[in-house]
């Protein structure tokens, strides 16, 4: 599956939120607080995705948008994609293509957090030749105020 890699703009918020919901309730339902799952309806992932359109790359397939990359100060803050496209590469490229972009802008380590539990997501981003770093309680944004969830920080591994 060839994608290629753009800009996030407008018009793209619906199907990045539906593609964020997806993957984001495969990889986090039992392994959140379920406080964290009151606050993650079909409206918050599209007023967050929103927001977020001016850091976020999408790789499309054929036209279809099937997973996106946003980034936020020197962190991969969110990694999606659609379960249609899970396997072709696609997110080996958006994942690269996001650190590549961290590391022009200057930032020598680039890191993410996983969800404790997401074994998948852990296993892919070590294959990738991210290193696990250690526990993180990672605050997750909801609408007043934060939910505390238990991650891993991952850094990208650079040898020059």
């Amino acid at each position: 599956m060839t994608s290629r890699i753009r800009p996030a703009r407008e018009g793209d918020e619906t199907r990045v939120a539906e593609v964020w919901e997806s993957a984001w309730r495969d990889g986090h339902l039992g392994h959140v607080p379920q406080q964290l799952l009151a606050h993650r309806t079909a409206e918050t992932f599209l007023s967050r995705t929103v927001a977020m359109l001016g850091r976020t790359h999408v790789a499309e397939v054929d036209g279809v948008i099937v997973g996106f990359v946003t980034l936020k100060g020197d962190e991969v803050e969110q990694l999606f994609v659609d379960a249609s496209a899970r396997g072709t590469g696609v997110a080996r490229d958006l994942l690269a293509h996001g650190a590549s972009q961290l590391r022009a802008a200057g930032h020598a380590t680039p890191w993410l957090a996983v969800v404790t539990g997401n074994a998948r997501a852990r296993h892919f981003y070590e294959r990738e030749g991210w290193r696990d770093t250690g526990h993180l309680d990672y605050e997750a944004a909801v609408e007043r105020g934060t939910v505390t969830v238990s991650c891993r920080r991952y850094e990208l591994v650079v040898t020059d």
